[in-house]
């Protein structure tokens, strides 16, 4: 059933391809399994999916840890907001970091990457709608931002991420995020989750992160 609803979106976001123009697009979906257990997960992992979001470290060394060790091709992201007292542990087990948010965080990462000789891909997260209740570097200081991160922290930047706020036309916000990507001349975009990944690959996202559709409802 799990395997069913992953092909389902897997058929519908090759279906809009044409519609969209996106043939040099290959977006790839995260499955968010944070707060499932591993039967839950091992299915897909069977499977052959690869992607998979977690959103708190210590939960993520719990459930992958050891399955990592056996699936070498398993690409797992932290989509979750990270703290800096965390990242040591976040560093050995994750592929991709999705909240860099702040430059006490890029420079913990930093260090901590030298230290142990890793290279995580990330991408800075963007707080387009100046929300107070959400982290994120704001639109006009990106830029800046990530020239630091790049030019004298030496991060792996590859892209720019995202959560819409609420209420709003996220075509409108989504095509913010592309010219912003565009802008400061970033490959990846990782934007658009169960309820809104279609319009987020319209506008050229090539992660999406795609929990309740796939996984259920969480308790």
């Amino acid at each position: 059933m799990i395997i069913n609803k992953l092909t389902t979106i897997e058929n519908e976001i090759k279906s809009k391809f044409d519609e969209f123009k996106l043939s040099g697009l290959n977006p790839k979906i995260i499955a968010v399994s944070k707060t499932f257990p591993m039967k839950d997960i091992l299915p897909l992992i069977n499977y052959g999916h690869l992607h998979f979001g977690e959103n708190k470290v210590q939960e993520a060394i719990e459930k992958w840890s050891d399955v990592k060790i056996s699936n070498k091709l398993l690409k797992l992201h932290m989509i979750g907001k990270l703290q800096s007292n965390k990242v040591k542990y976040a560093v050995d087990l994750f592929d991709y970091i999705h909240s860099l948010d702040n430059l006490k965080l890029a420079e913990t990462i930093s260090k901590e990457q030298i230290k142990k000789g890793k290279n995580l891909k990330l991408f800075i997260q963007v707080n387009l709608g100046k929300e107070d209740q959400k982290s994120g570097i704001y639109p006009e200081k990106i830029q800046e931002f990530l020239k630091v991160c790049v030019n004298d922290l030496k991060l792996n930047i590859i892209g720019l991420m995202c959560i819409p706020p609420n209420e709003i036309n996220t075509e409108n916000f989504f095509l913010q995020m592309k010219r912003l990507n565009e802008q400061v001349g970033l490959n990846e975009l990782s934007m658009g989750m169960s309820n809104d990944y279609i319009e987020a690959i319209k506008h050229e996202a090539s992660f999406v992160r795609i929990g309740s559709k796939i996984f259920g409802k969480r308790d």
